[in-house]
């Protein structure tokens, strides 16, 4: 089975009236997957459509290096370093 891991994802979105970078932090179990991840909350949220994103930086993080609580909560290990 694999294993959850923890990945920043960076980025632009760039639409007509809306520009600005966004940094997310997903579980995954691979970086492609925290990329579609991505996609879809971004999509969902923003309306934005993929070719009005673009992905600059995918890297997997240390439960310690976590800044969301949300998935901070969800990752084993990282649950000490709640506040």
């Amino acid at each position: 089975m694999s294993e959850v891991k923890v990945f920043r994802v960076i980025g632009k979105i760039r639409k007509p009236n809306f520009q600005t970078e966004f940094k997310k932090e997903v579980r995954a179990t691979k970086p492609e997957d925290a990329v579609e991840k991505v996609y879809m909350l971004l999509g969902s949220k923003h309306r934005v459509k993929r070719f009005q994103m673009s992905i600059s930086k995918v890297e997997e993080i240390s439960p310690k290096e976590i800044t969301n609580l949300l998935v901070k909560k969800m990752t084993p290990g990282a649950e000490d370093a709640v506040q």
